[in-house]
């Protein structure tokens, strides 16, 4: 599990990660980002939305990068630390105990990320 404060640690090993991948084949790494823009830009649900719902969807699969990644773009779109708790919570139902404890992780975002302000 990651602690508290490593939270950018991981975004930042997952944009290297992006970027060796863009190296590698630029025209998937921006077709991925593009589709990335288009499936989160505000339409019928809110990027505020759309984001509390990769975040529950993160917590689910159980993917540190992915709570990381979300919860940050989560708290940036607007959502507040209830929105987020309760998205969590969804996300428990449908993943169970295992998802539960990856609710670790985003308190962990929450702490780190709150101090940014």
């Amino acid at each position: 599990m990651i602690e508290v404060g490593e939270m950018e640690d991981l975004i930042k090993e997952y944009k290297k990660t992006s970027a060796l991948l863009a190296q590698n084949n630029p025209e998937a790494a921006e077709a991925f980002s593009a589709f990335s823009r288009a499936a989160t830009k505000d339409g019928a649900l809110s990027n505020k939305v759309k984001e509390l719902i990769a975040l529950g969807i993160a917590i689910a699969i159980r993917c540190e990068y992915c709570i990381a990644i979300h919860a940050q773009l989560a708290m940036r779109a607007g959502a507040t630390k209830e929105e987020m708790l309760e998205a969590a919570e969804v996300a428990v139902l449908m993943g169970g105990g295992p998802a539960r404890t990856y609710v670790t992780e985003l308190r962990k975002a929450l702490e780190e990320f709150s101090k940014q302000g």
